[in-house]
């Protein structure tokens, strides 16, 4: 399977350079006998970030079979360097000796060259696609860690959504910003790209730069390869382990995504982690508490918390894919609950859905989307944590003891109105309705709640929806519960 990934690789490149290989070739011929070409002068003529110096395509190589290992040596090797760098990291090498040991190599190039992966035929986003689905056979194949390298699509987009959602300005056509985002555990840059994506769509004038780390080298190659050929800044995504060697130390964020592993211990960087805790305290990342060794998850979201473009600056907005550990793990005084107590004292966490089961590939465990920000609009919901719903519940059938303070369910692909209502505390009035106290808790002089229709916005209702309680989410299919 990696063999597979790493040739449908190839191939995209060599589809993407056909257009222009006659004018590198051109150029290098002028240049003949003279210093070797600097690399943006065969940038521009291969009009791309990468090029590739030699006379030979796949199709070339296919028709000498009986140096097809030695010419393939060659054509990977006049790449520039760092294209080289993506197949190096795949140990590309090595694989093809054992196809050549084992009389495989000229049938899977014969294969993988009658495959038309030109970007007029192709394009980027289907050629994401093409590399997800290769993720998640891998993925079912090997049984790895539940969530850790595929994140689906459709809850890819409704995190989007979801950080863009109050950014009216960036999103207004013809405003010509630049904005940044950072994903910790970027994998193959799936979140980044449809972030670009969704931006653009919206105003074309405007600029997100992406920033990355990967701990996984084949996952950061083809995360590399995606975005060399979009003409991103491939320098902004760096390899390495995110909480024991930060790549972006001293950066701050517009926007930050990411999908972390679950239940994963972090045992092998726990020195480096309680050293930068004990010593650096809250000037450095982990400043509020450590969860405990078995679950790193929490760490991820305390180094995102800590990239946050200040409010002074504008702000900043996260979107993290979290199990329900981080929710529910931890008593008083514990790591994770000081963790907790941090986010809602510094009045971040802006919302937290619910994902039905059965989204991530190879793992059936609930999953939740939490939503952070430090830049909170409007006077009504600065400060307000504590007395505003903080998980609704993704299905009616869910204990209410773990969705205590919601409202009720919604779901996406029904574009709801989901009524933002306030009450004393988290749950309160929803503690006297399981007792079986008749309404609930109300407010001393708030009027009765509405019927349930009208609440959450179903079919059917002739009742206004009020502005002030009423916000619109974005359409998706994936039949998340959301709650804000």
């Amino acid at each position: 399977m990696n063999t597979g990934r790493s040739s449908c690789l190839l191939r995209r490149l060599d589809c993407v350079l056909a257009d222009t290989k006659q004018a590198v070739l051109k150029k290098i011929a002028e240049h003949k006998g003279k210093e070797p070409l600097p690399a943006p002068v065969l940038q521009r003529a291969a009009k791309q970030n990468f090029y590739n110096t030699s006379k030979l395509d796949m199709q070339a190589i296919l028709n000498d079979q009986s140096n097809i290992r030695k010419n393939l040596y060659a054509y990977l090797q006049a790449f520039s360097p760092a294209a080289r760098d993506i197949f190096e990291r795949f140990d590309f090498h090595s694989r093809l000796e054992r196809l050549d040991k084992n009389g495989l190599l000229y049938l899977v190039v014969e294969k993988f060259a009658a495959v038309d992966l030109h970007p007029d035929k192709v394009d980027n986003g289907q050629m994401g696609l093409a590399f997800e689905e290769l993720i998640r056979k891998f993925a079912e194949l090997s049984n790895e860690t539940a969530g850790e390298h595929f994140t689906p699509r459709d809850v890819i987009r409704l995190m989007v959504d979801l950080i863009f959602i109050e950014d009216d300005d960036v999103l207004e056509a013809g405003k010509a910003v630049v904005r940044s985002i950072y994903d910790p555990t970027a994998g193959t840059g799936g979140m980044l790209t449809q972030a670009e994506e969704h931006l653009t769509a919206h105003n074309p004038q405007a600029r997100l730069r992406m920033f990355g780390q990967e701990l996984n080298d084949e996952s950061y190659a083809i995360c590399k390869a995606d975005l060399l050929i979009k003409g991103q800044e491939i320098e902004n995504i760096v390899p390495g382990n995110t909480l024991s060697d930060d790549g972006h130390a001293g950066r701050k964020f517009d926007y930050m995504l990411a999908n972390p592993p679950y239940g994963v211990e972090w045992k092998k960087v726990e020195a480096v982690v309680r050293k930068e805790h004990e010593n650096k305290g809250y000037d450095g990342r982990f400043g509020p508490g450590l969860p405990r060794v078995s679950d790193g998850s929490m760490l991820f979201l305390l180094h995102m918390v800590s990239k946050m473009l200040p409010a002074k600056d504008g702000g900043a907005r996260i979107g993290i894919v979290l199990n329900g550990s981080p929710l529910f793990t931890g008593g008083a005084g514990s790591g994770e609950s000081e963790i907790r107590r941090h986010l809602l004292e510094s009045d971040l966490v802006e919302a937290i859905i619910g994902l039905p089961t059965d989204m991530f590939y190879n793992t059936g465990i609930a999953t939740y989307v939490w939503i952070l920000s430090n830049r909170k609009p409007g006077a009504e919901r600065q400060g307000a944590v504590d007395r505003r719903l903080l998980v609704l519940a993704k299905d009616p059938e869910i204990p209410r003891q773990q969705a205590e303070g919601t409202v009720g369910t919604a779901h996406c692909r029904h574009r709801p109105l989901v009524r933002r209502r306030r009450c004393g505390t988290v749950g309160d009035g929803h503690r006297r309705r399981r007792e079986g106290t008749g309404a609930g808790h109300r407010p001393r002089g708030r009027k009765a709640a509405p019927p349930a229709a009208w609440r959450h916005g179903e079919a059917g209702s002739s009742q206004p929806h009020s502005p002030e309680r009423q916000l619109r989410l974005p359409h998706h299919h994936c039949g998340a519960a959301v709650a804000g």
